[in-house]
């Protein structure tokens, strides 16, 4: 998952950040509504998290240019304002949900999973297709009940392919799941990856999942739900 992060608070983003890069999350961190406009003009991402109380530009404003930029990912609300009216405003600003400060990382990286598997279109916490069950909680996978053994890149690459099952993917939108910094990409690693991942799933009894798409990127030609 690529996440954008809006957040002020120094301290604050910076546990935010290393929480959600240990449990395998790309993140982008900005301080503030103009360099978070900046990065979703310009990047692709899954889900952001943002603060009202931002300098300058309120985040409230943020999220109503970000979906008249039609930016159609899911938006969490991060803030100390609890009262009803403030939620109701987020909310029809164009947020999906709302979780108030001070709060529990699990909560928030709970209803982060959630958003995604809905804008997604999943609502159980796995994804299958065939034989093939993705178990979004644990990020394992497993072929009629065994498990495949995959590296943490691979489980991502296998995860967003099959988020997106009957798109193709673009090189870059797989290397984004993986890196956050431009400099550590190289779009050779992804066709290593792919290349491994669909040697595991062949030795588990899932061939011919994922098709190369000649200068576009990957599909995964499973029906997924």
């Amino acid at each position: 998952m690529k996440l954008l992060l809006v957040e002020d608070e120094a301290l604050l983003r910076h546990h935010l950040s290393t929480r959600f890069g240990e449990a395998g999350h790309v993140v982008d961190a900005v301080d503030s509504a103009e360099e978070g406009l900046f990065q979703a003009q310009h990047f692709n991402h899954d889900i952001a998290i943002i603060d009202l109380g931002l300098p300058g530009m309120g985040g409230l404003d943020l999220i109503r240019q970000l979906r008249s930029m039609g930016r159609a990912f899911p938006i969490l609300i991060l803030t100390a304002r609890g009262n009803w009216q403030d939620k109701v405003e987020g909310l029809t600003s164009g947020a999906d949900d709302y979780v108030v400060k001070p709060f529990q990382f699990e909560e928030l990286e709970a209803r982060l999973n959630a958003l995604v598997r809905r804008s997604s279109g999943f609502v159980q916490a796995q994804i299958r297709t065939g034989e093939l069950v993705l178990d979004l909680n644990r990020k394992q996978a497993s072929v009629a009940g065994q498990p495949v053994p995959l590296t943490a890149f691979e489980y991502r690459i296998l995860e967003y392919l099959m988020r997106h099952h009957q798109q193709v993917v673009a090189k870059e939108r797989l290397i984004e799941q993986l890196y956050p910094d431009d400099e550590e990409r190289d779009p050779n690693v992804i066709e290593v990856l792919v290349g491994r991942l669909r040697r595991k799933l062949e030795a588990a009894g899932e061939p011919q999942l994922i098709d190369t798409v000649r200068g576009q990127g990957y599909l995964f030609t499973g029906h997924c739900q």
